[in-house]
């Protein structure tokens, strides 16, 4: 796979932040998994001892994730791979998994989940006290609750109903910074 061309699909910040290149990118859905807030993050949005919430994918099969997917050629792959190992490396592995695109075409794609039980797991808790979390979170990536509101306008902008995302935003705390 590391010499081959490859889609990746992106949930979360990859969405509004690829730092790789692609050859093309679409809109996708993931169905029969949703996106949660459930996986600590201790290097990006968060510290070891202060920990913010990013998110992660949950098998449910009533439900769908959309997102976005990119292509990634063959001469990029390798290094692409190597970046994502790294930026994922807090929990997440690798998976692969059908979309759906807008058009009703089928692609195979590589996506990182990290599941219950991975050393940074913090799984569900409260929405409110979520949002509280995700409200005084900052780590070296800047601050969780940016996170959450770059994802939840990214977000809008494919068109897509995320209730969890939004419940999340919707109570965050008033920035009075």
């Amino acid at each position: 796979m590391a010499s081959d061309p490859f889609w990746l699909f992106g949930y979360g910040s990859l969405i509004w932040k690829p730092d790789l290149p692609y050859s093309d990118r679409v809109p996708a859905r993931l169905p029969g998994w949703s996106r949660r807030f459930w996986q600590g993050s201790h290097d990006h949005r968060g510290l070891p001892d202060a920990p913010g919430r990013v998110v992660t994918l949950i098998e449910s099969a009533q439900d769908r994730c959309d997102g976005v997917a990119y292509r990634v050629p063959a001469d990029a792959a390798a290094t692409v791979l190597a970046g994502l190992d790294h930026r994922e490396k807090n929990g997440y592995e690798r998976h692969r998994v059908k979309l759906e695109t807008s058009s009703g075409e089928a692609l195979e794609a590589l996506i990182y989940v990290a599941a219950p039980g991975n050393f940074a797991w913090l799984g569900p808790a409260p929405l409110a006290a979520i949002a509280a979390q995700i409200a005084r979170a900052q780590g070296p990536s800047g601050s969780n609750r940016e996170y959450l509101q770059r994802l939840a306008e990214s977000l809008r902008t494919l068109g897509s109903d995320d209730d969890h995302v939004f419940a999340l935003e919707a109570l965050l705390p008033s920035d009075k910074t």
